[in-house]
């Protein structure tokens, strides 16, 4: 179990005991000012939720906040099952893009599970996915202290206060504590175990935006290839070219079944098929050489002006339209980019400079831009530190695992960090296990089987010593479901004969053949 210590420890042990017996009453008046070192708790409110979703009731606590010279006003949601039904563990819960926290459908699905849920919102309007209201205090000046938020302070902050709120609620500590976050959520749990290691029992950080000042800046890339070249195809020929590199690299696991599970072994080349026919609506085109170049380069991922890696490429078998996308009116096209990394380019690495046109770069400031985005914020929000011995040293356990079909996010980018913690601590393994899901997209869906028991995997580890050799996976393929076990990295689920449908078929080996 996660205490905090310090200040906040003696506050949560002076609430612990007055709270002691207190029953679980769903009223603000129950629930104590929790203490927080640098905050200031403006109000505090709690409201009965009756079978939301048509059938998970909860006490909503929410504190508002502010930390004393900034200007925030942040807002920490704490949902509460009954004393009956709580399973004694807390849970924070990240959010996505630039959301602090996620939709309550997915935060309630764990409340209904027992657990007393936490969750923040940095200070800025969660529900909106745009950045546009609160990155900048005005031109040329970004809002530093949400986004401070954003990258670390609010993480901290909403565990300190969650659990307060869930002692004084229910009497108790809880017994357990988990973080359980995909994308900006995974990266949320990196951080907390990089930074707050002693918060949290378990991380599930599921396809982690580890990488942050690399990678967004990196994910206009295939945007800036089409703006260079002046051509921006339909989605239909680019799935094609798509369709063409599973055809081509589907079997080199063995496994005839439309999922590249090796993307690094997969050497198609998209020039082969320019020329090639493909229909859409009716209508018949060819493969040209431009779209091949785009795709081409997006599998490759950034390069600067002189040919020198910048950042990783996706998996042949992604959608391009995760990045390479384009908008269409008839035959006319134009490029629609990845809000996040446009807006980082210009809110943050720009700083709403009026005068700069994204879509009018030269090579040589886009290498200027990915330069600036890693030298002035990797060490604000980047996750990419493979020093986790302070949270081995608590005791902790992480799990994180990348569908390797993640049409944003470079599933590589998480690869190469897991083998940087491995590189410092060859045992990482005994707190820290990574599995790669072929075919499986941005935090779920892709054709590939997708895990499903990620987080009961997490607290068997934390509470029963269990660590997970394989993740659980499924897919519905028509009427049927397929199931796979995922390997530990560096680990693959090779194919032995049978049923390809069934986990039994596969085994956990260094190679797929």
């Amino acid at each position: 179990m996660r205490y905090p210590t310090g200040l906040a420890a003696l506050n949560l042990s002076i609430l612990f005991s007055a709270a002691a017996g207190a029953a679980t009453t769903c009223s603000p008046d129950a629930i104590p000012t929790p203490e927080l070192l640098g905050g200031q708790v403006l109000s505090i409110t709690a409201t009965s939720v009756k079978n939301f979703g048509g059938s998970t009731s909860f006490c909503n606590v929410t504190v508002l906040y502010t930390h004393p010279g900034q200007n925030d006003k942040v807002n920490v949601y704490v949902y509460l099952p009954s004393a009956e039904d709580w399973n004694e563990r807390f849970m924070g819960y990240g959010g996505g893009g630039y959301r602090m926290r996620s939709n309550d459908s997915l935060i309630t699905s764990e409340v209904a599970k027992g657990y007393a849920v936490a969750s923040t919102d940095g200070g800025h309007d969660w529900t909106v996915n745009s950045a546009e209201s609160w990155a900048l205090v005005s031109p040329g000046n970004i809002n530093a202290y949400l986004f401070n938020n954003f990258a670390a302070v609010s993480l901290e902050d909403a565990t300190i206060i969650g659990k307060a709120v869930t002692a004084s609620f229910y009497g108790q500590t809880p017994r357990y504590s988990y973080w359980n976050g995909c994308s900006t959520g995974g990266r949320q749990g990196l951080m907390i175990a990089q930074r707050f290691p002693n918060l949290y029992d378990g991380i599930l950080a599921k396809a982690p935006a580890i990488n942050w000042a690399n990678f967004v800046a990196a994910e206009y890339w295939p945007q800036f290839v089409m703006n260079q070249l002046d051509v921006y195809p339909t989605q239909c020929e680019l799935n094609a070219i798509t369709a063409a590199a599973i055809e081509a690299c589907d079997g080199l696991d063995g496994v005839e079944d439309g999922i590249i599970a090796d993307p690094l072994a997969c050497n198609f080349d998209p020039f082969t098929i320019v020329g090639r026919e493909y229909t859409c609506d009716n209508s018949s085109s060819v493969v040209s050489e431009a779209a091949a170049t785009i795709a081409q380069k997006t599998w490759e991922g950034a390069r600067t002006s002189n040919g020198n890696f910048s950042w990783y490429g996706l998996s042949p078998d992604a959608p391009l339209s995760g990045l390479a996308n384009t908008s269409c009116t008839g035959s006319d096209c134009t490029g629609a980019p990845f809000y996040i990394a446009e807006e980082w380019i210009n809110f943050w690495v720009k700083r709403g400079d009026p005068t700069f046109d994204i879509t009018n770069m030269s090579h040589t400031e886009y290498d200027a831009i990915l330069h600036r985005s890693v030298n002035q914020y990797k060490s604000i929000i980047s996750t990419d530190d493979p020093d986790l011995s302070e949270f081995k040293g608590a005791g902790g356990k992480m799990i994180t695992w990348h569908g390797l079909a993640d049409p944003v996010i470079a599933p590589e980018g998480t690869t190469d960090y897991y083998d940087n913690v491995l590189e410092l601590d060859p045992a990482a393994a005994d707190f820290y296990r990574y599995f790669r899901a072929p075919g499986v997209g941005h935090c779920s869906g892709g054709t590939g089987p997708v895990p499903t028991e990620a987080l009961d995997s997490l607290v068997s580890w934390v509470e029963q010593g269990v660590a997970p050799d394989t993740l659980p996976a499924s897919v519905q393929t028509g009427n049927a479901t397929r199931k796979l076990n995922l390997c530990a990295y560096p680990l693959v689920p090779a194919y032995k004969g049978g049923d390809i449908m069934e986990d039994s078929s596969y085994e956990c080996k260094e190679t797929f053949t």
